[in-house]
């Protein structure tokens, strides 16, 4: 099995020529020259109508008071902060992908933003109050957790899609518990949301004045230790024969990274994927002018263009919307959408010789057997089911259920009854539905890591129903389906419709699609920033995968699918058989194999965009249940496709019941349950596969 991930570089061991320094040297001035031309633009740029020559002015100490006040409070600690946090997130990115050799390690995919945004939130609610030095070093703990997680699963010298695989789902699920805090201390957390999309706006000089040693402090670490880096690109043996301490350097590397990475989260919050795109440009440039190739200079020329980046981006920002908006949105949203498209286009020119998964070995069990696990399966169901209908705030007893059945409950109890009812058949239905959309992917595209999460279907329904909540709030049910549906078809064309090419190959389609997912997430991220208070509040929740407030008509959506979809595949089952063996034999046996795939995808996406309109973003159900059936009864759909739908079923329906029940009456949405369990399970399946 190859690996996709392209060397960071090999260390050159003669002298650069003469011409090669000299264009090192145009290179880093022009450079330089743009980052200044940024930061000039960005300092003339805000709310208060002070431009160019105003800003001479205040510099050279001749402006009036409330001119100089501005430039000096606000703008130039912004411009400021834009330089700092570029060039510590764009050389944490060059020192990461250089010790694993993989060109899409970075602060983000590694999970260390995701760490440290966690580990300030934990802060926050605790109401600890520290200073910046110390919360600095609280998020350098989380970050640096997270990335020897990730490296750990990931392995040495891992593959590009087993590396982003285990960084995302360590991210989804660290970000689930933020996402918990926020909503259950929305008054200790008011702004952290927005503060975590990543923002260099600043009050003042003093956050800057205090990160600035510290950035310092690493990169000249970083120098320090990049002659053994250089030796690390050799490879492990031959460093060792230079005399080069192998793990001491990928230890002291992932420390210093994740120090940087912690001090431009703690300034700036998360502003994503900077580390990723600026090594990536520099990485041509380093094979056209030799001297690049050594780290001594090419982290800090990294470092310059990830400031490059993210004044760009703030400039960009400023440009394209008003100044009152530009306040409101964070730098963050920006570079997050540029650093989507960029991992796209990554996944769309790579090779894909480093599978996701290794194939599963599965037994088949009897008929007996079979029989039997659908019996447990359907009574632990059924269980979930009337425990959620009786457990909550309050507790009821079946026959309160009977008298409501039959209308003779009283007020009190109807109330409940016709709250908790829908809230469990959504689940219910929600769970099923994504389960099914789960086997159906894995099955078509062969790929045991696919599921609508992942693949950025769940996504996409996720912006178009929150597009339509954040506009229109009295939006019923059958338009936030339509919405939701809507999202879907657009993020699976371009998932699928760029995947294809290759017939669905393992990595590409697995990138594509976390990177349609990371786009759709910061435009999310965008319509709730831009929103009121109240829609916005409206929006996490249903995101978190909540089911409060849902009615029987928000059901029926999801629910005709699952019925259509459920017959369709059942009467296809040995379709679905042939079609996940591999290309050549539904061929030989006069299938039409991209007709069929077309078929599975829709009733997919239609699976998936009436889940997430019926119940919120519910991640990981596609992925868990689908591997558990075929664990538990074999790789033939005609009993994967029920085993599965009702483990999705039980398991979205336990969630919803542990989310309202547990911290009642404070809620947590079934998606955040599901995102706790979820992370476990992905990581089970990197290791099983890693071994």
């Amino acid at each position: 099995m190859t690996v996709t991930a392209t060397p960071a570089a090999t260390p050159e061991r003669t002298a650069p020529s003469p011409s090669g320094a000299v264009a090192v040297t145009v290179g880093l001035t022009l450079l330089v020259l743009l980052v200044a031309a940024l930061a000039v633009v960005d300092i003339t740029q805000g709310t208060a109508s002070v431009g160019a020559s105003q800003v001479w002015k205040a510099l050279t100490g001749r402006a009036e008071e409330g001119d100089a006040s501005v430039v000096i409070a606000s703008r130039l600690p912004r411009m400021a902060a834009g330089i700092l946090v570029g060039v510590a997130l764009g050389a944490a990115g060059a020192l990461l992908q250089a010790v694993s050799r993989n060109v899409l390690a970075a602060p983000d995919t590694l999970a260390v933003n995701a760490g440290s945004y966690l580990a300030l939130g934990v802060l926050t609610v605790s109401g600890v109050s520290l200073p910046l030095l110390a919360s600095s070093t609280v998020a350098f703990v989380g970050g640096l957790a997270a990335a020897a997680v990730v490296l750990t699963l990931a392995g040495r010298g891992a593959g590009t899609v087993r590396l982003v695989l285990a960084g995302s789902a360590l991210t989804l699920g660290l970000n689930a518990v933020a996402e918990a805090l926020l909503l259950l201390f929305p008054e200790q957390t008011d702004g952290l949301y927005q503060w975590a999309q990543g923002s260099i706006s600043q009050n003042g000089f003093d956050g800057v004045v205090r990160m600035g040693p510290v950035v310092l402090a690493a990169l000249l670490g970083l120098v320090l230790l990049a002659r053994r880096v250089d030796a690390l690109a050799l490879g492990d043996e031959a460093a060792r024969g230079l005399g080069v301490p192998v793990r001491g350097t990928r230890v002291t590397a992932v420390v210093l990274a994740s120090l940087l990475s912690a001090a431009a989260v703690t300034l700036a919050g998360p502003i994503g994927f900077v580390g990723l795109c600026a090594p990536a440009l520099v990485r041509p440039l380093a094979r056209r002018l030799r001297p690049l190739v050594r780290h001594r200079l090419r982290i800090p020329v990294a470092g310059l263009v990830g400031a490059a980046l993210v004044l760009g981006a703030d400039v960009l920002l400023r440009t394209v919307t008003s100044a009152e908006t530009a306040v409101t949105v964070p730098t963050g949203i920006v570079t997050s959408v540029i650093g989507a498209v960029f991992l796209v286009v990554m996944a769309v020119r790579m090779r894909d010789g480093d599978a996701a998964a290794a194939p599963e070995r599965l037994r088949i069990p009897s008929r007996a057997a079979f029989a039997v696990t659908v019996v447990v399966l359907a009574l632990v169901l059924v269980g979930a089911v009337i425990a959620g209908v009786l457990v909550g705030d309050s507790t009821l007893l079946l026959g309160d259920v009977v008298n409501w059945m039959t209308g003779q409950a009283g007020q009190a109890v109807s109330f409940m009854l016709d709250t908790r009812v829908p809230r469990v058949l959504a689940a219910l239905c929600a769970g099923a539905a994504l389960a099914l959309s789960g086997t159906l992917v894995q099955s078509v595209t062969r790929n045991p890591l696919a599921e609508p999460g992942v693949l950025g279907v769940s996504g996409g329904a996720a912006l178009g129903a929150v597009l339509l909540v954040t506009t229109v709030p009295g939006a019923g049910s059958w338009p936030v389906a339509g919405a939701a549906l809507t999202g879907a078809a657009v993020s699976s064309a371009l998932v699928f419709g760029l995947a294809a090419k290759g017939g669905f190959q393992q990595s590409r389609l697995v990138l594509i699609g976390i990177g349609v997912a990371t786009g759709t997430a910061a435009l999310i991220s965008l319509l709730i920033v831009l929103t009121d208070r109240f829609s916005a509040t409206k929006a996490l929740t249903w995101l978190s995968g909540s089911t409060y407030g849902r009615t029987f008509p928000d059901v029926l959506p999801v629910a005709a699918v699952l019925v259509i979809a459920t017959v369709v595949a059942v009467a296809r089952r040995r379709e679905l058989d042939l079609v996940s063996l591999d290309e050549d034999t539904p061929r030989l046996l006069g299938l039409d194999l991209a007709r069929g795939r077309l078929g599975f995808l829709v009733l997919s996406v239609l699976l998936s965009a009436t889940a997430v309109a019926a119940a919120g973003t519910i991640g990981f159900v596609g992925l868990v249940a689908p591997h558990a059936a075929r664990a538990l009864v074999g790789r033939r759909h005609v009993r994967v496709v029920p085993v599965a739908m009702l483990l999705g079923a039980a398991l979205v329906c336990a969630s919803d019941l542990l989310g309202r029940s547990v911290i009642a009456p404070a809620q947590l949405g079934a998606g955040l349950m599901t995102a706790v369990i979820g992370t476990p399970y992905f990581v089970y399946l990197l290791v099983r596969s890693r071994r």
